[in-house]
């Protein structure tokens, strides 16, 4: 009974002064404290992204050697390289799709000055 008498009497039903400054919650290094399970701060969306630019630069790269080198050699190549510049987990792709670009364009570069023509065939 004593403790809600002081606290009808300085102004505030817990007994506290109403003049002084309320405590500050609770904090720790991931943010205020609550029952809400803690996220990390990195997504794992980026990295499943740089790894599907590597898978898809290798598979563009390979499928350019047969066909349409003109097109699918550079996207590779621009594929891998957007890939490693972000740490992708599949580095070893990203480079496969990197060389297999470049032999892309060095295959379309040796077709041309062959045959004089962007275009190429199986038969003679």
């Amino acid at each position: 009974m004593t403790l809600t008498t002081l606290g009808r009497h300085s102004g505030t039903a817990d007994g506290t002064d109403p003049g002084a400054p309320a405590p500050a919650p609770a904090t720790t290094s991931a943010g205020p404290a609550s029952d809400a399970p803690v996220r990390s701060t990195r997504s794992s969306r980026p990295s499943r992204d740089a790894d599907a630019l590597a898978v898809a630069s290798f598979v563009l790269g390979l499928v350019g050697l047969l066909v349409m080198n003109i097109l699918l050699g550079p996207a590779a190549i621009v594929m891998a390289v957007i890939a490693l510049a972000r740490s992708t987990a599949r580095r070893g792709r990203a480079l496969l799709g990197l060389a297999l670009g470049i032999a892309d364009l060095v295959i379309l570069a040796f077709l041309v000055t062959g045959n004089g023509a962007v275009g190429w065939s199986f038969s003679g």
